[in-house]
């Protein structure tokens, strides 16, 4: 067997490997969740958000996050490989999509445990070098009760080449950087034929920010520097400024989806193409899809969709 055969072999030995954590669900982690990204609080009165009012249905991206020590952080802020998540020896983890499905509400005062599995290891060649793509399931439980079901899907890549610089805005929904990956905050290639962009029946703009950035890093506990430190983003990485997290932009759609229809999905499907940058508003689109339905993304003003998702509702107790 090849070296990298023998290195793929070693990294799908990881398929299976298992990792419990929880958390009980506090009243400020709402509250810094809504304010975040300016959303109501989900009861009428802030006195009454204690124990046992509901969470937006996303919360639970901001439980569990990774606690690695500062000293114990990569270059570009990430946790350390190895332990839970295999030590893919690429450089750069995006996440590039995933899928969350909620069987029950999660409320404020309750103990979340989360059962991680690792799914799937696959190695691909893209168009800008070797690829890794990591499936991590997570199925959250409170008091034994399922409340979501979630997939992640990870991308790892290679360290930007030295050739790589940031692009202009406009033009290609990458800022033109080299190198196109299916993660999201992958620098793509521009290309010199226009394509033509889809145009959503629904519309809302979103005003991006270093500000909204920052505060979903904090929220999250999310280190990565491209995210919030600008020389970084654009001098080693190659961006053209500050990428819009993956995680943030599907939680802009989640509750897009709920303002339109009324309650929020019981299931939803994202996944990123291109990457998003705090340097211009961002446009939330949506049309109907079949099984009633919502397909949605994001987007630059007159650009390509950044990140696609579909959003279901029923199919589940009543939430």
């Amino acid at each position: 067997m090849s070296a990298p055969g023998e290195r793929m072999e070693a990294l799908r030995s990881w398929i299976g490997r298992e990792e419990v954590s929880r958390e009980t669900l506090t009243a400020d982690r709402v509250r810094h969740y809504c304010a975040t990204l300016d959303l109501p609080l989900p009861v009428a009165d802030d006195e009454a958000l204690d124990a046992g009012a509901p969470a937006p249905g996303l919360i639970h991206f901001c439980l569990m996050t990774p606690d690695a020590p500062t000293r114990a952080l990569s270059a570009d802020g990430h946790p350390p490989k190895g332990g839970f998540l295999p030590p893919v020896p690429l450089p750069r983890r995006m996440w590039a999509g995933g899928s969350v499905v909620r069987t029950g509400v999660i409320r404020i005062g309750d103990t979340v445990v989360r059962r991680s599995r690792i799914a799937d290891v696959q190695a691909r060649e893209g168009r800008s070098g070797p690829l890794c793509f990591v499936t991590v399931q997570h199925d959250l439980t409170v008091d034994g009760r399922p409340v979501v079901s979630e997939r992640q899907d990870l991308v790892y890549r290679e360290a930007p080449r030295p050739a790589d610089a940031p692009g202009p805005r406009g033009g290609s929904p990458g800022g033109g950087v080299p190198g196109a990956c299916t993660g999201n905050g992958c620098p793509v290639s521009g290309g010199s034929a226009r394509q033509s962009v889809p145009v959503g029946v629904y519309r809302e703009r979103v005003e991006l920010s270093p500000v909204l950035l920052f505060r979903f890093s904090a929220i999250t506990f999310n280190s990565h520097r491209i995210h919030y430190d600008l020389a970084y983003a654009r001098e080693v990485e190659g961006y053209r400024s500050l990428v819009v997290h993956g995680p943030l932009q599907a939680c802009l759609l989640f509750h897009f989806a709920e303002r339109l229809r009324g309650a929020p999905p019981t299931r939803f499907d994202f996944r990123s193409g291109a990457p998003l940058f705090d340097d211009a508003p961002a446009l939330l689109q949506a049309q109907e899809a079949e099984g009633g339905g919502l397909s949605l993304w994001t987007a630059e003003e007159n650009g390509a969709p950044a990140m696609t998702a579909t959003a279901l509702w029923g199919g589940t107790e009543a939430l």
